[in-house]
């Protein structure tokens, strides 16, 4: 599969349209439609990136990041620590203590 293709069946997957997807993901849809038309090698790397975060795709390989792989992994890592690294000292006690809490919830642990 071409990774516009990849792109197109996750949208379809998770959204009830691309033009919704597009309006979700503040894309204007002219430009989403084309780049999955004609390929999405022009288009911008934040755009990219945006629609690969919305969707849980790895940008590298555009794998899913549910999916456990070495580059999912280091990638899943490398956001979560910068979302963590952006919090004062308060927010990373009360992430911190977030995440304990649903460790704690089996319907969030992987099996």
């Amino acid at each position: 599969m071409t990774k516009e293709e990849i792109l197109k069946k996750e949208i379809l997957e998770r959204f009830s349209s691309i033009r919704q997807f597009a309006i979700e993901a503040n894309i204007p849809y002219s430009t989403l439609s084309t780049a999955l038309d004609k390929g999405i090698d022009h288009m911008s790397f934040s755009t990219v990136m945006k629609m690969c975060c919305m969707l849980s795709l790895n940008p590298m390989d555009f794998s899913s990041i549910d999916n456990v792989s070495d580059i999912s992994t280091k990638y899943l890592n490398n956001q979560v620590l910068t979302a963590f690294i952006k919090l004062n000292k308060f927010g990373r006690r009360k992430a911190l203590e977030y995440m304990d809490d649903l460790g704690n919830i089996s319907k969030y642990i992987n099996e």
